[in-house]
């Protein structure tokens, strides 16, 4: 029996549903793997962990690899497990009706005050018709909806449509997502596995069932949905009549994507944005920054 460790990218919530779904129902154990899901308190460098001996796997998102390559960190991605729609949310009280229209506001993103929420609203701005301008940082963690609420901010990026616009609808604040794709931005509103080569090379036979493991994982979630959301509320210990989290898991069901693989063009794309947004000089290593392997 082989040991993964895998770092969640944040708190367990339903994004993680296809592990858990397989975890329950053995199908890890069938292929001689041992999974351990390991919740941080806060984001935290997945390379570090991997360094020290303490991973094999981390869930990031597309945009956190190559910032992590632009390091000088030496990862690879190798399969996509969930795609959703997200961006920039503001709330109607707001007076923002387009994306120009945030020129100058008050932006809400976890990094604040460093570039990634400026260059991201400001690419939109841009592609809507606006003109570049200064933008008043807010850091509120990843407390997008309460900045909002308590009129913290104007704007608030980056946002999951399955988690804060269902969750703004539910406190009756009238949201409204700007999507990245739509203006400008490429989409990185996607979760993805990552190791080191050193591990894709030495544990190949074990990643290839653990792909495998998640492609049926998610056929599962998607086919059972109200099987999947009975393991969910039991591993969890959560309350399947609480309405917000019941709406929030309804609205990432839908996100779990058949398609694990990506494309190089893809992140050549990602890469350039970055680079021309002046968050990174330059990628390292791009060109073998994915591998599709396991998954094609």
């Amino acid at each position: 029996m082989t040991l993964l460790r895998v770092a969640l990218e944040w708190f367990l919530n339903p994004d993680h549903l296809p592990f858990l779904v397989a975890e329950d129902l053995g199908w890890f154990s069938e292929n001689d793997l041992k999974i351990s899901l390991v919740e941080p308190k806060e984001h935290f460098d997945a390379f570090e962990a991997f360094a020290a001996n303490e991973l094999e796997i981390a869930i990031t998102e597309p945009i956190h690899l190559l910032q992590d390559l632009a390091k000088g960190q030496n990862l690879q991605g190798f399969a996509r497990f969930l795609h959703t729609n997200g961006g920039v949310m503001v709330l109607e009280r707001s007076g923002i009706e387009r994306p120009r229209d945030m020129a100058g506001k008050r932006i809400q993103y976890p990094g604040a005050p460093g570039p990634g929420g400026p260059a991201i609203i400001d690419t939109m701005v841009i592609a809507d018709g606006g003109e570049s301008g200064e933008y008043v940082p807010v850091n509120n963690g990843f407390l997008h909806t309460d900045a909002l609420e308590r009129d913290l901010a104007d704007a608030a990026t980056l946002v999951f449509y399955n988690f804060e616009v269902v969750e703004a609808r539910h406190k009756g604040l009238s949201p409204k997502l700007f999507a990245l794709k739509d203006y400008g931005v490429p989409d990185f509103c996607q979760l993805i596995l990552v190791t080191t080569p050193e591990i894709m090379a030495s544990k190949e036979i074990e990643l290839a069932r653990f792909v495998s493991v998640l492609r049926r994982g998610i056929d599962f979630v998607k086919q059972n949905p109200e099987d999947a959301a009975a393991i969910y509320w039991k591993r969890t210990e959560g309350d399947p009549n609480d309405e917000l989290g019941r709406a929030i898991f309804n609205a990432t069901v839908p996100c779990f994507t058949h398609d694990l693989g990506m494309s190089q063009d893809y992140y050549k794309v990602l890469a350039d944005w970055l680079i021309s947004t002046k968050q990174a000089k330059e990628i390292p290593r791009l060109a073998d920054c994915w591998s599709n392997q396991f998954v094609y």
